[in-house]
């Protein structure tokens, strides 16, 4: 089932892919990692002028990952404004996606936190580095494949 958002977009010529809906009603759509950075200017432009929340995810042990947005449509005298959910999923050898920090400014310690704790690079991100994690910290702790160090063994080499 395609949804407004998804409706303008074909309409307009912007490939992307329908989820579907979320329990909420919340229109949720695909886009591939060379298209983000576009559509999202233009969602900006369209009216989402707000960032509610992103965040990432392994989708499965040696599988995708994905960075998940969060769009509102912020509208004065609009009590229901409109959302969107935005995956955008990405190869888990080499996580390349396009960072909207220009777009909304308030994705910046979120797309940091995606990075740190899952590896994805966020290009073009002006501040990319850890921010949960010490800089001398060896891989991402929240991909399925992780494999903790021994605390131990970390305690005897020191």
């Amino acid at each position: 089932m395609q949804g407004r958002l998804s409706a303008w977009l074909v309409k307009n010529g912007l490939i992307h892919r329908s989820l579907g809906f979320d329990y909420q009603g919340t229109e949720t759509l695909q886009i591939k990692p060379e298209d983000w950075h576009s559509i999202a200017v233009i969602l900006y432009v369209y009216g989402y002028n707000y960032l509610r929340s992103q965040c990432a995810y392994d989708v499965a042990p040696g599988g995708l990952l994905a960075s998940v947005y969060h769009l509102t449509r912020i509208e004065y005298g609009v009590d229901q404004p409109e959302e969107v959910c935005i995956k955008v999923f990405a190869p888990r050898r080499n996580p390349r996606i396009p960072s909207v920090f220009w777009v909304w400014k308030s994705v910046d310690f979120q797309e940091r936190e995606s990075y740190d704790m899952l590896g994805i690079s966020y290009d073009n991100h002006p501040r990319l580095k850890r921010i949960l994690m010490p800089e001398s910290w060896i891989g991402w702790p929240l991909r399925k494949d992780y494999i903790a160090p021994n605390f131990y063994e970390i305690q005897d080499a020191h």
